[in-house]
């Protein structure tokens, strides 16, 4: 009997590492993390996000709080909004933003409103 217990309480080489289980649960945090990052994108109805598509948001339009945010391909950039009147030379035309009768607001490029050119 004692032969028999002996055998039988032997440990493998891979259950002396303290660190299996670590990373274990590293792999499914980060699998967590990015489930949360995707449904968040859904639930904000922005899946332009995780796309290539190039947008724009406005946020508080015309508040002192305003914010544009714009994507452009994998770049996306936060415009800082100031209350300072700043003088500059206008060369072009990028798009015009339109409100509608229920609060939303219609981003239209200026290359289509010329005919859609």
């Amino acid at each position: 009997m004692k032969y028999m217990s002996r055998r039988g309480k032997r440990r493998d080489e891979e259950d002396d590492d303290p660190m299996n289980g670590v990373a274990n649960l590293f792999d499914v945090a980060m699998v967590f993390a990015l489930g949360l990052t995707v449904m968040l994108v859904l639930y904000l109805s922005m899946p332009e996000v995780l796309t290539q598509t190039d947008m724009t948001i406005v946020k508080n339009p015309g508040q002192q709080n305003m914010e544009v945010i714009m994507k452009s391909g994998e770049r996306i950039e936060k415009l800082d909004m100031m209350n300072e009147t700043v003088q500059s030379e206008i060369v072009g035309e990028v798009g015009r933003i339109y409100k509608t009768k229920d609060g939303g607001m219609i981003y239209v490029p200026a290359n289509m409103t010329e005919g859609g050119k």
